[in-house]
Protein backbone atom coordinates (compact mmCIF):
# COMPACT_ATOMS: atom_id res chain seq x y z
CA UNK A 1 0.00 0.00 0.00
CA UNK A 2 2.56 2.66 0.71
CA UNK A 3 5.37 3.87 -1.49
CA UNK A 4 8.89 2.10 -0.38
CA UNK A 5 10.69 3.48 2.54
CA UNK A 6 13.49 4.03 0.91
CA UNK A 7 11.65 6.32 -1.78
CA UNK A 8 10.45 8.13 0.91
CA UNK A 9 13.87 8.83 2.55
CA UNK A 10 15.34 9.45 -0.77
CA UNK A 11 12.78 12.34 -1.33
CA UNK A 12 13.22 13.44 2.32
CA UNK A 13 16.95 13.99 1.92
CA UNK A 14 16.38 16.01 -0.94
CA UNK A 15 13.97 18.28 0.64
CA UNK A 16 16.36 18.55 3.63
CA UNK A 17 19.37 19.39 1.42
CA UNK A 18 17.84 21.77 -0.53
CA UNK A 19 17.03 23.62 3.04
CA UNK A 20 20.65 23.01 4.25
CA UNK A 21 22.91 24.08 1.33
CA UNK A 22 20.74 27.33 1.38
CA UNK A 23 21.45 27.53 5.83
CA UNK A 24 24.95 26.12 6.01
CA UNK A 25 25.79 28.40 8.96
CA UNK A 26 22.79 27.13 11.33
CA UNK A 27 23.87 30.45 13.28
CA UNK A 28 23.15 32.75 11.18
CA UNK A 29 19.89 34.96 12.23
CA UNK A 30 17.05 34.60 9.93
CA UNK A 31 15.98 38.30 8.35
CA UNK A 32 12.27 38.52 6.81
CA UNK A 33 11.12 41.97 6.24
CA UNK A 34 13.81 43.77 7.11
CA UNK A 35 13.80 42.12 10.69
CA UNK A 36 16.33 40.02 12.19
CA UNK A 37 14.97 37.31 14.63
CA UNK A 38 17.83 34.91 16.04
CA UNK A 39 17.82 31.29 14.48
CA UNK A 40 16.20 29.69 17.50
CA UNK A 41 12.44 30.71 17.30
CA UNK A 42 9.70 28.40 16.91
CA UNK A 43 10.38 28.47 13.05
CA UNK A 44 13.39 26.87 13.23
CA UNK A 45 12.96 24.46 16.03
CA UNK A 46 10.18 22.78 14.00
CA UNK A 47 12.66 22.17 11.38
CA UNK A 48 14.64 20.20 14.05
CA UNK A 49 12.32 18.74 15.28
CA UNK A 50 11.27 17.09 11.50
CA UNK A 51 14.97 16.24 10.86
CA UNK A 52 15.61 14.36 14.24
CA UNK A 53 12.47 12.69 13.48
CA UNK A 54 14.14 11.85 10.28
CA UNK A 55 17.26 10.67 11.70
CA UNK A 56 15.12 8.21 13.83
CA UNK A 57 14.16 6.20 10.51
CA UNK A 58 17.63 7.41 8.47
CA UNK A 59 20.27 7.54 11.39
CA UNK A 60 22.41 9.54 8.75
CA UNK A 61 25.41 11.36 11.00
CA UNK A 62 25.06 15.10 8.85
CA UNK A 63 21.80 15.30 10.03
CA UNK A 64 22.43 14.77 13.79
CA UNK A 65 25.87 16.95 13.52
CA UNK A 66 23.57 19.74 11.93
CA UNK A 67 21.38 19.52 14.53
CA UNK A 68 23.83 19.84 17.59
CA UNK A 69 25.75 22.30 15.34
CA UNK A 70 22.41 24.36 15.78
CA UNK A 71 22.16 24.30 19.35
CA UNK A 72 25.65 24.69 19.77
CA UNK A 73 25.23 27.98 17.90
CA UNK A 74 22.63 29.48 20.48
CA UNK A 75 24.70 27.94 23.50
CA UNK A 76 21.51 25.94 23.86
CA UNK A 77 19.56 28.87 24.88
CA UNK A 78 16.08 30.09 24.38
CA UNK A 79 15.46 32.73 22.21
CA UNK A 80 16.42 36.33 23.76
CA UNK A 81 18.29 34.13 26.38
CA UNK A 82 15.43 34.16 28.10
CA UNK A 83 14.82 31.07 30.72
CA UNK A 84 12.36 32.50 32.68
CA UNK A 85 9.94 32.91 29.44
CA UNK A 86 6.36 31.01 29.54
CA UNK A 87 6.15 31.82 25.75
CA UNK A 88 5.49 28.58 24.35
CA UNK A 89 6.77 29.85 21.02
CA UNK A 90 9.95 30.39 22.29
CA UNK A 91 10.04 27.29 24.51
CA UNK A 92 9.82 24.60 21.24
CA UNK A 93 13.51 24.87 20.99
CA UNK A 94 13.44 22.91 23.54
CA UNK A 95 12.08 19.85 22.08
CA UNK A 96 15.02 19.42 19.75
CA UNK A 97 16.97 20.24 22.57
CA UNK A 98 15.84 17.81 24.65
CA UNK A 99 15.54 15.09 22.36
CA UNK A 100 19.76 15.50 21.26
CA UNK A 101 20.59 15.74 25.09
CA UNK A 102 18.94 12.12 24.79
CA UNK A 103 20.78 10.95 21.85
CA UNK A 104 24.40 11.91 23.87
CA UNK A 105 24.88 8.89 26.04
CA UNK A 106 26.96 11.53 28.20
CA UNK A 107 23.63 13.36 28.63
CA UNK A 108 25.38 16.79 28.54
CA UNK A 109 23.12 18.78 30.89
CA UNK A 110 23.87 21.88 29.53
CA UNK A 111 21.85 20.83 26.19
CA UNK A 112 18.59 20.80 28.96
CA UNK A 113 19.45 23.54 30.95
CA UNK A 114 17.86 26.48 30.19
CA UNK A 115 14.58 25.04 28.52
CA UNK A 116 14.59 23.14 32.28
CA UNK A 117 15.03 26.46 33.95
CA UNK A 118 11.78 27.51 31.86
CA UNK A 119 9.68 24.77 32.45
CA UNK A 120 10.38 24.53 36.28
CA UNK A 121 9.67 27.79 36.49
CA UNK A 122 5.90 27.34 35.01
CA UNK A 123 5.61 24.29 36.99
CA UNK A 124 6.50 25.97 40.76
CA UNK A 125 4.07 28.87 39.79
CA UNK A 126 1.39 26.77 39.11
CA UNK A 127 0.98 28.49 35.66
CA UNK A 128 -1.93 27.14 34.10
CA UNK A 129 -3.35 29.82 31.16
CA UNK A 130 -0.03 30.58 29.26
CA UNK A 131 -1.39 28.51 25.92
CA UNK A 132 -4.33 30.82 24.50
CA UNK A 133 -3.92 29.81 20.75
CA UNK A 134 -3.40 26.67 19.16
CA UNK A 135 -0.32 26.12 18.30
CA UNK A 136 1.47 26.59 21.78
CA UNK A 137 0.04 23.41 22.22
CA UNK A 138 2.64 21.52 19.37
CA UNK A 139 5.53 24.44 20.49
CA UNK A 140 5.74 23.26 24.46
CA UNK A 141 3.33 20.50 24.67
CA UNK A 142 5.77 17.72 23.96
CA UNK A 143 8.23 19.65 26.06
CA UNK A 144 6.65 19.16 29.32
CA UNK A 145 6.36 15.26 28.30
CA UNK A 146 9.40 15.07 27.51
CA UNK A 147 10.51 16.02 30.84
CA UNK A 148 7.67 14.21 32.27
CA UNK A 149 10.10 11.21 30.96
CA UNK A 150 12.95 12.27 32.40
CA UNK A 151 11.99 13.20 35.70
CA UNK A 152 8.28 11.62 36.38
CA UNK A 153 8.12 12.81 40.16
CA UNK A 154 8.25 16.69 38.84
CA UNK A 155 4.56 17.59 37.86
CA UNK A 156 5.46 18.05 34.26
CA UNK A 157 2.41 15.70 33.24
CA UNK A 158 0.05 17.60 35.72
CA UNK A 159 1.20 20.95 34.94
CA UNK A 160 0.81 19.90 30.91
CA UNK A 161 -2.78 18.70 31.48
CA UNK A 162 -3.68 21.93 33.23
CA UNK A 163 -2.32 23.88 30.29
CA UNK A 164 -3.65 21.79 27.73
CA UNK A 165 -7.18 22.30 29.24
CA UNK A 166 -6.95 26.00 29.40
CA UNK A 167 -7.46 26.76 25.50
CA UNK A 168 -9.64 22.75 24.99
CA UNK A 169 -11.77 23.89 28.06
CA UNK A 170 -11.85 27.46 29.67
CA UNK A 171 -10.95 29.00 26.21
CA UNK A 172 -13.09 26.38 24.21
CA UNK A 173 -10.87 26.62 21.25
CA UNK A 174 -11.99 22.58 20.53
CA UNK A 175 -15.40 22.60 19.04
CA UNK A 176 -16.24 19.34 20.77
CA UNK A 177 -19.38 18.50 18.19
CA UNK A 178 -17.07 18.95 14.86
CA UNK A 179 -13.72 17.66 16.81
CA UNK A 180 -11.38 20.53 15.28
CA UNK A 181 -10.15 23.17 16.53
CA UNK A 182 -10.29 27.07 16.52
CA UNK A 183 -6.82 28.92 16.04
CA UNK A 184 -7.95 31.13 19.50
CA UNK A 185 -10.50 33.04 21.05
CA UNK A 186 -11.10 36.19 18.26
CA UNK A 187 -12.08 32.69 15.65
CA UNK A 188 -14.53 30.99 17.37
CA UNK A 189 -16.87 34.48 16.19
CA UNK A 190 -15.66 34.85 12.84
CA UNK A 191 -17.28 32.69 9.73
CA UNK A 192 -16.22 32.33 6.04
CA UNK A 193 -17.56 33.97 3.12
CA UNK A 194 -19.98 31.07 3.28
CA UNK A 195 -20.88 31.32 6.73
CA UNK A 196 -19.08 28.00 7.94
CA UNK A 197 -16.54 27.54 11.11
CA UNK A 198 -12.97 28.52 9.99
CA UNK A 199 -10.84 25.98 11.27
CA UNK A 200 -7.56 26.72 10.45
CA UNK A 201 -5.35 23.68 8.33
CA UNK A 202 -2.09 24.14 10.20
CA UNK A 203 -3.60 25.25 13.55
CA UNK A 204 -5.30 21.39 13.75
CA UNK A 205 -2.17 20.40 12.53
CA UNK A 206 -0.03 21.57 15.73
CA UNK A 207 -2.67 20.10 18.14
CA UNK A 208 -2.73 16.29 15.93
CA UNK A 209 1.64 16.40 15.55
CA UNK A 210 1.40 17.12 19.30
CA UNK A 211 -1.03 14.85 20.49
CA UNK A 212 1.17 12.14 18.67
CA UNK A 213 4.61 13.70 19.98
CA UNK A 214 3.25 13.28 23.71
CA UNK A 215 1.00 9.74 23.37
CA UNK A 216 3.89 8.21 21.66
CA UNK A 217 5.74 8.43 25.12
CA UNK A 218 3.58 9.48 27.84
CA UNK A 219 3.28 6.33 30.34
CA UNK A 220 -0.13 4.39 30.19
CA UNK A 221 -0.85 4.92 33.59
CA UNK A 222 -1.07 8.93 33.33
CA UNK A 223 -4.62 9.63 34.08
CA UNK A 224 -5.09 11.70 31.27
CA UNK A 225 -4.03 9.40 28.34
CA UNK A 226 -7.49 8.56 27.34
CA UNK A 227 -8.51 11.84 27.45
CA UNK A 228 -5.97 12.88 24.82
CA UNK A 229 -6.10 9.76 22.60
CA UNK A 230 -9.97 10.31 22.86
CA UNK A 231 -9.18 13.90 21.10
CA UNK A 232 -6.70 12.48 18.87
CA UNK A 233 -8.65 9.54 17.28
CA UNK A 234 -11.66 11.77 17.23
CA UNK A 235 -9.55 14.21 15.45
CA UNK A 236 -8.22 11.49 13.31
CA UNK A 237 -11.94 10.84 12.02
CA UNK A 238 -12.91 14.78 11.23
CA UNK A 239 -9.91 14.55 9.30
CA UNK A 240 -10.75 11.75 6.99
CA UNK A 241 -13.63 13.22 6.59
CA UNK A 242 -13.02 16.09 4.79
CA UNK A 243 -9.42 15.26 2.95
CA UNK A 244 -9.62 16.96 -0.85
CA UNK A 245 -9.70 14.47 -3.41
CA UNK A 246 -6.05 15.53 -4.67
CA UNK A 247 -5.02 14.29 -1.68
CA UNK A 248 -4.19 17.47 0.50
CA UNK A 249 -6.59 19.82 3.08
CA UNK A 250 -7.75 22.84 2.37
CA UNK A 251 -6.11 26.05 4.43
CA UNK A 252 -9.87 26.39 5.68
CA UNK A 253 -11.35 23.13 7.15
CA UNK A 254 -14.63 23.94 7.69
CA UNK A 255 -15.37 25.74 3.86
CA UNK A 256 -13.79 24.03 1.35
CA UNK A 257 -14.58 27.01 -0.99
CA UNK A 258 -12.75 29.51 1.50
CA UNK A 259 -9.26 29.85 -0.25
CA UNK A 260 -9.51 26.49 -1.89
CA UNK A 261 -6.21 24.90 -3.33
CA UNK A 262 -3.53 22.94 -1.67
CA UNK A 263 -1.59 23.72 1.65
CA UNK A 264 1.40 20.97 2.32
CA UNK A 265 2.04 22.44 6.02
CA UNK A 266 -1.36 21.41 7.26
CA UNK A 267 -1.63 18.10 5.27
CA UNK A 268 1.82 17.17 6.21
CA UNK A 269 1.15 17.44 9.92
CA UNK A 270 -1.82 15.15 9.62
CA UNK A 271 0.09 12.76 7.51
CA UNK A 272 2.40 12.92 10.53
CA UNK A 273 -0.23 11.83 13.05
CA UNK A 274 -2.30 9.22 11.04
CA UNK A 275 1.18 7.49 10.16
CA UNK A 276 2.22 7.49 13.55
CA UNK A 277 -1.18 6.57 15.05
CA UNK A 278 -1.46 3.78 12.27
CA UNK A 279 1.61 2.61 13.30
CA UNK A 280 1.18 2.65 16.89
CA UNK A 281 -2.50 0.22 16.70
CA UNK A 282 -4.49 3.38 17.12
CA UNK A 283 -6.36 3.72 14.15
CA UNK A 284 -7.53 1.70 11.77
CA UNK A 285 -4.60 1.15 8.80
CA UNK A 286 -7.93 -0.35 6.38
CA UNK A 287 -9.41 3.18 7.31
CA UNK A 288 -6.49 5.45 7.53
CA UNK A 289 -4.25 3.78 5.58
CA UNK A 290 -5.19 5.03 2.19
CA UNK A 291 -5.68 8.80 3.45
CA UNK A 292 -2.06 9.01 4.44
CA UNK A 293 -1.16 7.18 1.17
CA UNK A 294 -3.57 9.78 -1.07
CA UNK A 295 -1.84 12.88 0.84
CA UNK A 296 1.78 12.01 0.45
CA UNK A 297 0.91 11.31 -3.30
CA UNK A 298 -0.09 14.66 -3.35
CA UNK A 299 2.75 16.39 -1.41
CA UNK A 300 5.24 13.80 -3.36
CA UNK A 301 4.06 14.42 -6.95
CA UNK A 302 2.51 18.03 -7.08
CA UNK A 303 4.21 20.08 -3.67
CA UNK A 304 7.49 19.26 -3.55
CA UNK A 305 9.50 19.80 -6.62
CA UNK A 306 12.64 18.54 -8.44
CA UNK A 307 15.12 20.23 -6.47
CA UNK A 308 12.93 19.59 -2.86
CA UNK A 309 11.72 22.82 -2.63
CA UNK A 310 8.41 22.77 -0.93
CA UNK A 311 5.59 24.57 -2.78
CA UNK A 312 1.75 25.63 -1.19
CA UNK A 313 3.34 26.21 1.64
CA UNK A 314 1.52 28.88 3.78
CA UNK A 315 3.11 31.83 5.58
CA UNK A 316 3.29 32.33 9.06
CA UNK A 317 0.30 33.85 10.54
CA UNK A 318 -2.78 32.80 11.95
CA UNK A 319 -5.59 32.27 9.65
CA UNK A 320 -6.05 30.65 6.21
CA UNK A 321 -5.47 34.25 3.92
CA UNK A 322 -2.36 33.82 5.09
CA UNK A 323 0.31 33.56 1.99
CA UNK A 324 -2.12 33.11 0.04
CA UNK A 325 -2.41 32.82 -3.49
CA UNK A 326 0.05 29.79 -2.97
CA UNK A 327 1.88 27.86 -5.84
CA UNK A 328 4.66 25.54 -6.35
CA UNK A 329 7.18 28.18 -6.67
CA UNK A 330 5.85 30.85 -3.73
CA UNK A 331 8.11 31.32 -0.79
CA UNK A 332 6.53 31.83 2.02
CA UNK A 333 7.91 34.41 4.60
CA UNK A 334 9.91 31.58 6.78
CA UNK A 335 10.62 28.11 4.92
CA UNK A 336 12.20 26.18 7.65
CA UNK A 337 8.49 25.58 10.08
CA UNK A 338 7.19 23.70 6.58
CA UNK A 339 10.36 21.73 5.57
CA UNK A 340 9.88 20.16 9.15
CA UNK A 341 6.44 19.81 8.66
CA UNK A 342 7.56 17.29 5.63
CA UNK A 343 10.36 15.91 7.03
CA UNK A 344 8.02 14.73 9.98
CA UNK A 345 4.93 13.31 7.92
CA UNK A 346 7.87 11.61 5.59
CA UNK A 347 9.54 10.57 8.32
CA UNK A 348 6.73 8.56 9.98
CA UNK A 349 5.58 7.24 6.76
CA UNK A 350 9.10 5.75 6.18
CA UNK A 351 8.76 4.07 9.47
CA UNK A 352 5.62 2.81 8.95
CA UNK A 353 6.59 1.53 5.32
CA UNK A 354 9.74 0.06 6.88
CA UNK A 355 7.87 -2.21 9.34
Amino acid sequence: MYPPAAEVLELLARVNKQFADKWPDTGAPIVVSGTSRESNIWTRAVYYEGLLNLYGVDAKPAYKDYAIAWGTAHSWHLRNNDSATTNADNQCAGQPYIDLYNLDGAKDAARIAAIQTSIDGMVSGKVTNAWTWVDAIQMSMPVFARFGVLQPTGGYFDAMYALYSHPKKTLGLYNTTDHLWWRDAPWKAQKSPNAKEVYWSRGNGWVFAALARVLDILPATDPHRAEYLQDFTDMAAALRAIQRSDGFWNPSLGDTAHFPGPESSGTSLFVYGMAWGIRKGLLEEATYGPVIVKAWKGLAETAIQANGFVGYMQSTGDDPSDGQPLTTTKQPDFEDYGVGCVLLGGSELAKLSAR
